[in-house]
């Protein structure tokens, strides 16, 4: 009972101190995963931790929810228009980059080829976790952030490809490599059909399904997202991208309690992030990475200034972006929790350069998320890259009123939206289908007859599950927003 007692103080101290760290590391202008990981390096000194397996499992569990939530809070219409440029960067833009490093990593770490490839794939992706969190709260041009965030999303397939295609080779020589990228393109296919098909059985289900406890939508919602990697990986698929694709869906849908799942996502996300990077600070010891000093930083200078830029602009070369918002993308590679959670597959596969290879790995993303997370807001200022923040986006919400055929939807009016100037009595709604709020620059109003509805506004409509359909192309026509939602 003493153990139980002493890890449950533990994990309390784990919890509050990690959420009290955010609001400290926003005033900062630091990403909060860089004191998560000095607060477990610090906790290490007085805790031995080393256990590699139990790392990567809650690694791998906090990436899915982590991911689910940041899927789930995109909008398809930002991403669809730069799907070619996130995909880019997330396969050719990952394969330079890590060859690059990996040959620097070659020579400054005196590794064998393939070793040196090996570190450079562990941090060639950028991390969903790293990017998510700080690009959520910026004012940051939104085609950016969309790009960013769909390329962390769908970046992990070609890095944990190329780990642990490497490792493979390093343990056995005679390993094809066109037989090895043949399972990549089988990897991202399942990943795409698989997490496309478990989207749409997964809003089938949370929608039909009648739960005498509201609270438990959210726990369908995310052992959905957690059964989705499971399925893809066991098949041979990625995983971590069919729980991105799926979430984005689900997300983009109509959906049953969505406020309580996505709130419930993002609180589960952070508790998540605060383990798993606190775990992994466990597992260095300070005095290891000062073996590392110099070698890491100029790996790190490498990648941050070398190997990333040379990969932007190579997979981004026919695309439609500047010259500044490709020096901001190159930039905004950050490194987080999947290069190190990446870096444990060498340790558990037990090669003879491993420890360097995860203490290196760990200090280079140290040096990214320190540097490169802390100037991103000044530089997307001095190119002048920021925007106001938008107002009057479509988005739904569904508040399920037990059981009931009625149904109250959260509906937030665009800008070209047909009710925007027109009063209530002249708006067209079907039967029985009535306004009952107006929420207008954080002030609830009740709605009367002449009450005229203007962009920006959000509207609490109640209505028949049959006339949900018909109350939305009233309220925000027959755009491509109406049609995302039906």
């Amino acid at each position: 009972m003493e153990l139980i007692g002493a890890l449950l103080f533990l994990l309390s101290v784990m919890l509050i101190i990690g959420v009290l760290t955010t609001k400290f590391s926003s005033k900062l202008g630091l990403p909060a995963l860089i004191l998560f990981l000095l607060g477990g390096m610090i906790l290490n000194q007085f805790i031995y931790f080393d256990n590699v397996q139990i790392t990567q499992f809650i690694g791998t569990l906090a990436l899915i929810i982590i991911l689910f939530d940041g899927g789930t809070q995109t909008k398809w219409g930002r991403i669809r228009p730069i799907l070619g440029p996130a995909s880019s960067l997330a396969t050719v833009g990952v394969l330079i980059t890590s060859f690059a490093t990996g040959i620097a990593a070659m020579y400054i770490l005196d590794f064998s080829l393939l070793e040196g490839l090996l570190l450079g794939a562990i941090v060639g992706s950028t991390d969903a976790a790293a990017v998510f969190s700080v690009l959520g709260n910026k004012n940051f041009n939104k085609r950016l952030t969309s790009t960013l965030e769909a390329e962390s999303g769908s970046n992990d397939p070609m890095a944990v490809f190329l780990t642990v295609m490497l490792i493979e080779m390093i343990q056995i020589p005679e390993t094809s490599i066109w037989i090895a990228f043949g399972g990549f393109f089988l990897q991202m296919g399942l990943g795409l059909i698989l997490g496309m098909a478990l989207g749409k059985i997964t809003v089938f289900v949370i929608n039909k399904i009648n739960l005498d406890i509201s609270g438990l939508y959210p726990v369908l919602a995310m052992g959905a997202a957690v059964f989705t990697y499971a399925v893809t990986d066991s098949l041979g698929g990625s995983g971590l991208l069919a729980v991105y694709v799926m979430a984005v869906f689900v997300g983009n849908s109509d959906l049953t309690h969505r406020f309580s799942i996505l709130r419930f996502n993002e609180g589960f996300a952070w508790m998540m992030q605060i383990v798993m990077f606190t775990l992994l600070g466990l597992l260095v010891f300070p005095k290891q990475l000062t073996d590392v000093l110099w070698e890491g930083i100029l790996i790190a200078i490498i990648l941050m200034f070398i190997a990333r830029p040379i990969a932007v602009f190579i997979s981004m070369v026919f695309m439609k972006y500047d010259l500044k918002q490709k020096l901001f993308i190159s930039w905004a590679g950050l490194k987080g929790a999947v290069p190190i959670v990446l870096a444990t597959y060498p340790v558990i596969a037990g090669l003879e350069n491993s420890n360097l290879i995860f203490n290196t790995v760990f200090f280079v993303v140290l040096i990214s998320a320190l540097i490169q997370g802390s100037t991103l807001s000044w530089l997307a200022e001095k190119l002048r890259l920021t925007e106001a923040e938008e107002d009057g986006n479509a988005s739904i919400e569904l508040i399920n009123l037990g059981n009931t055929d009625s149904e109250i939807m959260k509906i937030s009016i665009p800008k070209n939206s047909p009710a925007v100037g027109i009063t209530l009595i002249d708006l067209k709604l079907p039967d029985d289908t009535l306004i009952i709020g107006i929420n207008r620059n954080k002030k609830l109003m009740t709605p009367t007859g002449t009450s005229i509805l203007a962009k920006g506004d959000t509207v609490f409509v109640l209505s028949d599950k049959e006339n949900r359909k018909a109350a939305k192309l009233a309220l925000l026509g027959s755009n491509e927003e109406t049609e995302m939602y039906t």
